[in-house]
């Protein structure tokens, strides 16, 4: 299965990885640093190179023209002083792009830096051959410009590449560099996190961030996970609290037992997850990468037809003919197409990892937006998971409902079934119980507020024939509800319910999938009156019942038999079959249990409208890669006939400098355009 491969594959990389305050960061940071070193040599390079371009414009007899300057700047030896100049600006600045051209070839894999590579030589070698004794005009002053423009350019793309990868960074820095592990004696040792072991105990005082995943083994506090798990509000933690390193202690001192550290914890999951998705290949990626290398075969082939025509069929010198052909070339520079869709996957990477969406496989994930159908386990996703009170029902002029559930949750406080939590929970200012005594099989009994009271099931009263309202009954119980009945003073006063409580955010999830033209469909182990009702409330397309385990994937496999693309979403562990079998698994699980999910995205909070959310981000996504990719390459199909000279009839005519301005430009809509990528909620 796909999943469980991938998951070994992913704990085997862990093996690579120690503590995740250094050795993640130095991950993290190892393409961050790599791409702050390129920019500032492309940026050291620019500034020489146009300090250089300065003289190199004023010595130019073309731009001394077009100023209307005449030979008033013009002396002997110009040129030669703009070929030593131009010379440092092709050799110097132009240095990444020859480079470039070289590795390109040497694959072979030829793309943008091979049309840059040609376009600059090209110019070079004609400029100098005419400056000793090639008849011809040279044309210096495009070279400088346009390595002047190549390089702010590819500057520009490194900073947006390294702002995109910049989470990666923050999320390292999460962690503290020390932690206060207490000794034997009671006093604290402060310790490298790198030195931290599992079953170490560490003081967290308020307002410091917590040193490794653990569980509390004394104190009370607030804590802000917003940075791993997306939850905005603060989590109350209490001893026997799990809490997860690098989030931040409120206002009380917390005594943590250690049980993760480097590898295994939740930060280091979670960095080195959004690292994947970062670095993973889509099939959108593909695409742009093959329309990169077809683009540069036609503009190769387009700069040699523009140069055989202009040379062979018309009048033109062989001087036009050769900046025409580098015009085709420069103009037609894959550049922004190499960049189009990079920067929208690590945008969106980073966009997910901050909502707490973890993306771990690509594909899938732009996958999701063709989805046709949501199957969700009901248990934990759609639900809460645990019982808790749903309806309340006074009888016999008993209309008081608090006080019922007060006695009622008074008297189970002293039990630790299910459902007597369940109503314990529900319950406020729990009272002094007297007389405890279990009804064997049948309820409990006791003395509260100086009152008798008895918590009892429905074969109670069958059995000592006491009369109870049954249409209600049997309402609630085909709800797939479980009713309890409380008799006060052997007077039988209310009933109970109890459920799976539905979730609010499952209905704005559904509604929401709904509008999006997305069939919902429930998966669930409970019997069919139980599934009817949630499905009921909740408006959902089908559901599948009385559904064993390993039965899952078969019912995913059935859905995917309408011809819809079908997402699984679950916990991530019991439904890892599904999971896999499904066209996008979906595991929802929250705080450090993401460590031990499996599936294609992770949503960290147990929240079923991240669902919507993500499918939102996914479809925002493409639509972004497809602008991008319109913006790379849409103005080529009138730039290189213009840059070929097919207009200069009429005038029309662009210069290699202007060709580098145009392709520059898309870079940079690109770059911004990406940057506005965002979940529409």
């Amino acid at each position: 299965m796909k999943h469980s491969s991938h998951k070994k594959d992913h704990q085997n990389e862990h093996k690579h990885h120690k503590d995740p305050n250094h050795e993640e960061h130095k991950h993290s940071g190892g393409h961050a640093e790599h791409h702050a070193h390129m920019a500032q040599d492309f940026l050291k390079r620019f500034w020489i190179s146009i300090a250089l371009t300065i003289p190199i414009l004023i010595f130019s007899h073309m731009i001394q023209e077009l100023l209307g300057l005449g030979t008033a700047l013009q002396f002997t030896g110009d040129t030669y002083i703009s070929f030593v100049l131009s010379s440092i600006v092709f050799f110097y600045g132009g240095w990444p792009f020859l480079k470039g051209l070289y590795d390109e070839l040497k694959e072979p894999q030829p793309g943008m830096m091979t049309l840059i590579g040609v376009a600059i030589t090209a110019a070079y070698v004609y400029s100098t051959l005419v400056v000793f004794g090639v008849e011809g005009q040279v044309f210096f002053w495009e070279l400088a410009t346009l390595v002047d423009i190549m390089l702010i350019g590819h500057y520009i793309e490194m900073k947006s590449v390294m702002s995109a990868s910049r989470a990666l960074e923050e999320l390292a820095k999460l962690m503290p560099s020390e932690a206060h592990v207490v000794q034997e004696d009671g006093s604290t040792k402060d310790v490298p996190l790198e030195e931290l072991q599992k079953e170490y105990k560490v003081l967290v005082k308020p307002g410091e961030k917590i040193p490794a995943d653990g569980v509390v083994v004394n104190g009370k506090s607030s804590v802000n996970e917003s940075l791993m798990t997306g939850e905005s509000k603060p989590v109350s933690k209490k001893q026997g609290d799990e809490v997860i390193g690098g989030s931040i202690n409120g206002e009380g001192s917390l005594t943590v037992e250690v049980n993760r550290t480097g590898e295994d914890s939740f930060l280091s999951q979670v960095i080195d997850l959004v690292r994947q998705a970062q670095e993973s290949k889509s099939r959108t990626q593909d695409l742009a990468n093959r329309a990169a290398f077809w683009l540069t075969i036609i503009a190769l082939g387009a700069g040699a037809l523009t140069f055989f025509a202009w040379t062979f069929f018309t009048t033109e010198n062989f001087v036009f003919a050769l900046e025409r052909t580098v015009t085709v070339m420069v103009i037609a520079c894959p550049h922004a197409l190499g960049l189009a869709v990079p920067l929208v996957v690590a945008v969106s990477t980073s966009l997910a990892a901050q909502n707490g969406f973890l993306i771990r496989n690509r594909t899938a994930f732009e996958e999701a937006r063709n989805l046709g159908a949501i199957i969700f386990d009901k248990t934990g996703t759609l639900t809460h998971g645990e019982f808790g009170v749903t309806d309340v029902l006074t009888f016999n002029g008993f209309d008081d409902k608090e006080q019922l559930l007060s006695l009622a949750g008074s008297l189970e406080q002293n039990s630790e079934h299910p459902i007597a939590r369940g109503i314990v929970k529900a319950t406020d200012g729990l009272m002094k119980v007297e007389e405890f005594n279990s009804i064997t099989g049948k309820g409990i009994e006791g003395r509260v507020d100086g009152k008798q009271i008895k918590v009892v099931s429905p074969g109670y009263l069958r059995e000592h024939n006491i009369d109870h309202p049954t249409e209600q009954y049997e309402q609630l119980s085909g709800q797939g509800k479980t009713v309890v009945f409380v008799i006060i003073d052997d007077h039988l006063q209310g009933a109970i319910a109890l459920g799976d409580n539905i979730r609010e955010d499952s209905r704005e999830a559904i509604q929401s999938l709904h509008n999006m033209g997305i069939q919902c469909i429930m998966l669930t182990g409970d019997n069919q009156q139980t599934a009817a009702y949630v499905a009921n409330e909740l408006g959902l397309d089908d559901f599948f019942a009385e559904v064993l385990p390993e039965e899952k994937a078969a019912k995913i496999k059935e859905v995917q038999q309408r011809g819809l693309k079908v997402a699984m979403t679950g916990d991530g562990v019991n439904d890892a079959p599904a999971l896999a079998q499904a066209d996008v698994g979906i595991a929802i699980g929250a705080g450090s249990d993401v460590a031990v999910e499996t599936g294609d995205i992770i949503l960290t909070q147990s929240n079923p409208k991240d669902v919507a959310s993500l499918i939102a981000l996914a479809k925002a996504t493409y639509k972004k890669m497809v602008q991008n990719l319109w913006w790379a390459t849409g103005y080529n199909a009138f730039a290189i006939p213009l840059a070929a000279g097919v207009l200069y009839t009429y005038g029309i005519i662009l210069s290699p400098a202007l060709g580098a301005v145009l392709m520059s430009l898309s870079t940079v809509i690109v770059a911004i355009n990406a940057r506005f990528l965002k979940i529409e909620r």
